[in-house]
């Protein structure tokens, strides 16, 4: 849900103002905290007297330090993660991270301006109906640029039903439409497996709610934090961001702390439950009596088990062949600790391709780079796996597997493994049969609402025509992706990135809010994005166009880490013989 809307839980009563938690912190620890917060608290006074062209070349000031660092931003991920700078999979990292947060800077930057002339940041963006009477912005590509390297590929916004034009456009700016508002001091606590993710939420309190912040890192990010701290000088300097170092006892400390107004997580439900209300026996005190422990509002974006419905159709063997890699790329990037890694894949038992398209997976999936399952408890979730599924096919150094949803238990579609797990569910039906029961397995069989997948021939597309929009509607997440994967989403300035709306306290699912959203657009229900079903050059006069080959994302790409880092180096400075260059690496890919 957007974090201004009425479901949005209600602010409870303001506690004492300089009341000290208890804490088992050292108490220098604590004193250091706490002078952190007290520059905050001065910062946030000098925020909202800046102008929005003030803070519009502020954005620009940050963009200029990203550009510096982004080198040794990639290079720090990519050591975190158990690989050598320049690792043929260091594309992610560049991807993941300072081209992530250069874009979205730059979008911020374009609303704030817009804003600042008296214009609504959806002045020029094409409105028109989504299924279900809903509005739908088309946010992506808004520019040349983006017309041009990400041909083919778009992105909309779908608004909550009943929103009407008149509504989305006058509420578009949320907290910028009233600058000298403040939101007080917030608590980010970043997030450990993607390193744009801390950043973008901390520009997201800053700009969607005129909040200046505090973010805590993940300890698997802490060797970003140089990396973090000279990229935010701009924002650090002034007071409006600080960043700290900690673990379980810091973050307990700070989520206590009564000076902040609000928190924001991306991690898990088990650390949300734990934030809002408590652990053990006091939790569930707590939930009988509906006294959270948190005295704050929070929104949060937690993951889920995300499902890869695959629509049958009459496919080429090329066609076979990339889809099944698209869909190995989906759990493999990142070594799966993504919280939007695909983890299901959802495919007809009456398709009569099906058995060549999973020959064609196991293929991709054992052939992908191996890499270190590095995130904390990995091991753990391998060996749960290979417990609950003792026939499944393991590659990779029994790093990786493929599993039967149905066969053994159902912890694959139940449990985000956050690992290479990858499930396979059949499900009957071809056609609109086949979708309308996928995507009713999806709502109701997985757990989560983050983000979905389709991948669709056009011909089959065209065949269902509204009858596949609307099963779109009926797909309860936040994102959804169309012949691409969800990460595009993420990875778009302009589209949104949370949970499908409705979640609670109680239930929390995917999270509360929407983070990114650079149009700042208000009581959004989920973001969709499309890509081509085929590459340059089978793309040619064969449904959606486009002039890219192997996107440098895929698993399979080989020239993948060129591709990202010259992509990023071109938003950074614009130079086109690097950008030349950088195209003629991505056609070899």
């Amino acid at each position: 849900m957007s974090p201004t809307s009425s479901a949005t839980p209600a602010k409870p009563r303001k506690a004492p103002a300089k009341r000290t938690p208890k804490s088992d912190l050292p108490a220098d620890e604590r004193a250091a905290l706490d002078a952190d917060i007290d520059r905050l608290e001065a910062g946030a006074k000098v925020w909202v007297a800046l102008t929005l062209d003030q803070r519009a070349r502020l954005l620009g000031r940050v963009r200029d330090a990203v550009g510096v660092v982004a080198q040794e931003w990639a290079d720090a991920a990519t050591m975190s993660k158990g690989l050598e700078p320049g690792h043929p999979l260091s594309g992610e990292e560049w991807l993941g991270g300072p081209y992530a947060i250069i874009g979205l800077l730059d979008a911020l930057r374009e609303t704030l301006e817009a804003l600042a002339k008296g214009r609504s940041p959806l002045d020029g963006v094409t409105l028109d109906e989504a299924p279900g009477g809903r509005l739908r912005a088309n946010t992506f590509p808004l520019n040349g640029t983006e017309k041009f390297l990400l041909s083919g590929f778009t992105g909309e916004v779908w608004f909550e039903p009943g929103v009407s034009a008149i509504e989305a456009t006058r509420a578009a700016g949320l907290a910028q439409l009233t600058p000298t508002v403040s939101g007080g001091v917030g608590l980010v606590l970043g997030a450990g497996n993607v390193s744009s993710i801390p950043v973008a939420d901390v520009l997201y309190e800053l700009f969607a709610h005129n909040r200046v912040a505090l973010l805590k890192v993940n300890p698997t990010q802490d060797a970003l934090v140089p990396v973090f701290e000279r990229a935010l000088a701009p924002l650090i300097e002034p007071g409006f961001v600080r960043i700290v170092r900690g673990g379980a006892a810091t973050g307990a400390y700070l989520t206590s702390h009564p000076r902040f107004a609000h928190v924001h997580i991306t991690g898990s439900a088990v650390t949300f439950d734990a934030i809002v209300w408590g652990t053990g026996r006091d939790a569930a005190a707590a939930r009988a009596s509906g006294s959270p422990k948190l005295q704050v509002p929070i929104t949060a974006e937690l993951g889920g088990v995300s499902p890869i419905i695959v629509v049958p159709g009459r496919w080429s063997a090329a066609d076979l062949k990339y889809q099944a890699e698209h869909v190995a790329t989906m759990r493999l990037v990142n070594a799966g600790h993504n919280c939007i890694a695909g983890q299901v894949v959802i495919v007809s038992s009456d398709w009569p391709q099906r058995a060549e398209f999973l020959r064609e997976l196991h293929t991709a999936y054992d052939a992908a780079p191996e890499r270190p399952v590095w995130y904390p408890r990995s091991e753990e979730r391998l060996e749960a796996a290979a417990s609950a599924y003792p026939d499944a096919v393991w590659s990779a150094d029994r790093t990786r597997a493929i599993v039967e949803a149905g066969e053994g238990d159902d912890s694959v579609e139940t449990v985000e493994y956050f690992a290479p797990i990858l499930g396979v569910a059949l499900v009957g039906g071809t056609g609109q049969e086949f979708l309308d029961a996928a995507v009713a397995h999806a709502n109701d069989r997985l757990t989560g609402t983050l983000g979905a997948n389709v991948i669709i021939d056009p011909a089959t597309e065209e065949a269902l025509g509204e009858g596949f929009e609307r099963a779109l509607a009926d797909l309860r997440y936040g994102d959804i992706a169309i012949n691409t994967w969800t990460a595009f989403n993420f990875l778009t300035a302009r589209l949104t990135w949370g949970g499908f709306p409705g979640a609670t306290l109680d239930d929390v699912s995917s999270g509360i809010g929407v983070v990114h959203n650079a149009l700042l657009l208000d009581r959004v229900e989920r973001s969709v994005a499309r890509g081509p079903f085929r590459p340059f050059p089978r793309s040619v006069g064969k449904g959606v166009f486009t002039i890219l080959p192997t996107p440098p994302w895929f698993v399979s790409s080989r020239t993948g880490a060129e591709v990202s880092a010259g992509l990023t180096r071109y938003l950074v400075d614009g130079k086109l013989p690097g950008l030349v260059k950088t195209l003629t690496k991505a056609m070899q890919a």
